[in-house]
């Protein structure tokens, strides 16, 4: 009989994160994230810190390390040099490293594999993540699992349109049983992002999920078409689409024909 797999360590989710588990692990840690919600709020945190780091001083992370800087990491060795520097300019050094390697860190998390049209667009690979990761935090909630209720659908759309700064729709799922539970604002890499929640008789619940792509990957093979592709990468499967800048994610626990069905609906709706 097989044994169970092990929980996720915290080194494990932080690798998971950052792109560097190993393949052995990675499908049973993404399942242990999918499964405990506060598990995946946690990595969702992580995710979040990660990226607001990243937009600190996102413009060094390019730059080379100064000449002056790699001579101080050769020096660090005398400890003499650190009494010079004094606490303030270790302080400097030790933080400016932990951005490179973190930016080290990052480009391997976005490093594209082969054959795979998401990978060659990060703006859009992170996209379709983050959507992934917001249904895997949010759709278990049973209290509080939107800002806005349905009950205020106007206010919501008028709300998140004006925070988006784009029309926004909500499109009718009811041909497949789901209704609209309401939505709330999240943050994105480049601006806001909208989630709208939407459930079944069942209590099945599936997430829109919405916003402007990095202007940066806008030209890219992958941010310029609309034909729906399917993306696995993250807590569970969704069905995304681009259309003109602007991402749009199908994401839920459910087979992929229902989940193509309900995008399907979605893109006529907010085509």
């Amino acid at each position: 009989m097989n044994r169970p797999a092990p929980p996720p360590t915290e080194e494990e989710l932080h690798a998971w994160v950052d792109g560097q588990l190993a393949a052995d692990r990675h499908d049973a840690v993404e399942a242990a994230i999918a499964r405990d919600p506060a598990l995946a709020a946690k990595v969702a945190a992580w995710h979040s810190q990660r990226d607001a780091l990243r937009r600190l001083h996102g413009e060094l992370l390019d730059a080379p390390v100064p000449a002056p800087l790699m001579g101080a990491l050769g020096r660090t060795r005398q400890g003499s040099s650190w009494t010079r520097w004094g606490g303030l300019a270790a302080g400097l050094l030790v933080a400016f490293a932990a951005g490179w390697i973190g930016n080290a860190q990052w480009a391997q998390w976005h490093a594209p594999r082969a054959g795979s049209q998401l990978a060659r667009a990060p703006a859009l690979r992170e996209f379709v993540h983050d959507a992934s990761v917001a249904h895997a935090v949010y759709a278990p909630e049973k209290r509080h699992p939107v800002e806005v209720a349905a009950s205020e659908q106007q206010h919501l759309v008028q709300w998140l349109s004006r925070r988006l700064d784009r029309p926004l729709k909500v499109p009718d799922l009811s041909s497949q049983g789901y209704t609209l539970v309401g939505g709330r604002l999240l943050p994105g890499e480049t601006g806001a992002r909208a989630q709208f929640m939407f459930e079944d008789a069942a209590g099945e619940r599936v997430t829109l999920y919405v916003g402007t792509l990095d202007a940066r990957s806008a030209d890219s093979p992958a941010a310029a078409e609309t034909a729906f592709r399917f993306a696995s990468e993250g807590p569970v499967p969704s069905f995304y689409w681009v259309d003109q800048g602007f991402g749009y994610a199908i994401a839920g626990k459910l087979p992929r024909d229902l989940l193509l069905k309900l995008a399907t609906l979605a893109y006529r709706d907010l085509s």
